[in-house]
C-alpha cells in the first residue's frame, strides 16, 4: 500500500521583531517533519508561510491555508496571534497546533497546546520568588495578553500572601525606549522585576537595565533580578555579554538538560541549523507539535480533525524535556516545569523542576492564587 500524503500549513514570522524565537521555532517544526514522517510510514509536506509579525496577515494566512485544502496548521509565537487566527479555524473546523507557551485562560476544540500553561511556569516562577523572600514587584510588559494576564496572576498570587506590585507598565510590541521604566525601577528598588516584554523590546530592557545598574555600583542580578516566563537561549545571545547572566526564567524545557532524548534533539538541531538561531523551549515545543501530529495522523489513517484529535490524546512523546502527553479534557499537554538561571555562555542552569510532568491547568482550578498557589507537586532544587 502506497504511503499517505498530507500537507500541514507551518506559520511563523521569521521576520518582524520577534522573529529570533519565531525563526527557532519553524527549525524545530522542520527538524520533526524530516525525522518524524521517516518513522510513520506516511509522507508529509510542509508547507510554510511568514506572518512577518503582522496581525492581521495571520487571520488572511490561515485563511488561504485551510482554503488549499489544508487541516492542519502548525505555528504562532504570540497570543495575539493565536487569538487572531482561532475563529477561523472554528468555523472551518481546521486544528491549529499551537507551540508556545501562553497565558491560559482559553479552550478551544481546534486547538491542541503543546506549549507551557500558567500552572507550569507562573505559578511555579511565584512559588520560588516568594519562597526567595521576595514580595515587592515592578510588572514590565508588552503590551498585550500574554502580559497583562500574566501579570495579573502573579498580581494575585502576590496580594494573597502579602506581596505587592508597585507598578505595572506596557509597552508596544518592538518599543526599545525604555529608559524611563528602568529609571522608575532604581527609584522604586522592587525586590524582583517580572518581565513580560517580548523580542527586541526586552533585549533592549534587559541591556539597560544593567547598564544603569552597573553605572550606580548595583549588583543587578543579586539585588533585582529580572524574572521571565518566556526567556530563552537564543535570546541571551540577542541580549548580549554585557548583560546575559543571572536572569530567572520559569520554563518546561532548557537546551543544558541532560537527558538522551535531549541530547539526540540538540545534536540534531545544530547539524540542521549550525547558523542558529540555537534552540529554545519554543523550538522543543514545535517539535513535540509536528511529532505528535504526524503519530496522530498515522494512527488515524486521516488528517480529517475529530480522528486526529482522538489519536492525538493516545500519543505519549519521549520528548527532549521528559515524557509529554495530550490531556483529553483540554487539548493541553503534560510538561515538566523547571527554572533555570541565564548563564555568563548564554545558557541556563536548572535550579528547581518538577521531578515528574504536571498536568496542564489553563484555567487554575486547581492552583488558583486566589485562594493558595499550591507548590508544584514533587519540586526539587537542583542548586
Amino acid at each position: 500500500m502506497s504511503a499517505k500524503h498530507y500537507r500541514i500549513g507551518v506559520m511563523f514570522s521569521t521576520t518582524g521583531s520577534y522573529n529570533v524565537v519565531a525563526r527557532s521555532m519553524l527549525n524545530g517544526a522542520l527538524l520533526a517533519f524530516g525525522e518524524a514522517a521517516a518513522q510513520s510510514g506516511i509522507t508529509v509536506e510542509p508547507v510554510v508561510v511568514n506572518p512577518n509579525g503582522e496581525l492581521a496577515r495571520y487571520a488572511e494566512l490561515s485563511q488561504q491555508l485551510i482554503a488549499s485544502g489544508i487541516r492542519h496548521v502548525v505555528g504562532c509565537y504570540t497570543s495575539s496571534s493565536r487569538k487572531e487566527v482561532i475563529p477561523c479555524f472554528e468555523k472551518h473546523d481546521a486544528l491549529l497546533w499551537y507551540p508556545s507557551h501562553y497565558e491560559g485562560f482559553e479552550s478551544s476544540a481546534n486547538v491542541i497546546y503543546t506549549g507551557a500553561s500558567p500552572n507550569h511556569h507562573v505559578a511555579l516562577l511565584v512559588d520560588h520568588l516568594l519562597s526567595s523572600g521576595r514580595r515587592r514587584a515592578v510588572c514590565v510588559g508588552s503590551n498585550y495578553i500574554w502580559a497583562w494576564e500574566n501579570n495579573r496572576i502573579l498580581r494575585e498570587a502576590l496580594m494573597t500572601r502579602r506581596g505587592q506590585v508597585l507598578a505595572e507598565r506596557y509597552f508596544a510590541i518592538g518599543d526599545i525606549e525604555l529608559q524611563q521604566v528602568v529609571d522608575e525601577i532604581l527609584e522604586l528598588r522592587p525586590d524582583f522585576v517580572f518581565n513580560t516584554l517580548i523580542g527586541t523590546s526586552a533585549y533592549s530592557f534587559f541591556r539597560l537595565l544593567r547598564a544603569a545598574c552597573v553605572a550606580r555600583g548595583i549588583d543587578q542580578p543579586k539585588q533585582i533580578p529580572v524574572a521571565s516566563c518566556s526567556l530563552s537561549e537564543p535570546e541571551l545571545e540577542e541580549i548580549g555579554a554585557e548583560a546575559v547572566d543571572g536572569h530567572l526564567s520559569s520554563s518546561v524545557y532548557f537546551s543544558s538538560l541532560a537527558t538522551p532524548a535531549n541530547t539526540t534533539f540538540t545534536e540534531g538541531y545544530r547539524t540542521a541549523y549550525p547558523h542558529g538561531p540555537v534552540v529554545s523551549a519554543d523550538a522543543e515545543a514545535s517539535y513535540n507539535a509536528v511529532t505528535l501530529l504526524i503519530q496522530s495522523l498515522a494512527d488515524a489513517g486521516t488528517d480529517e480533525v475529530q480522528s486526529v484529535k482522538a489519536a492525538v490524546t493516545r500519543q505519549r512523546l519521549a520528548a527532549p524535556q521528559g515524557d509529554v502527553w495530550i490531556d483529553p479534557q483540554t487539548l493541553h499537554a503534560w510538561l515538566t516545569p523547571r527554572i533555570g538561571r541565564s548563564t555568563r555562555d548564554a545558557r541556563f542552569e536548572v535550579i528547581v523542576e518538577s521531578a515528574v510532568p504536571t498536568r496542564p491547568d489553563p484555567y487554575l482550578v486547581q492552583s488558583s492564587p486566589r485562594y493558595a498557589l499550591a507548590r508544584t507537586p514533587e519540586l526539587k532544587v537542583v542548586k
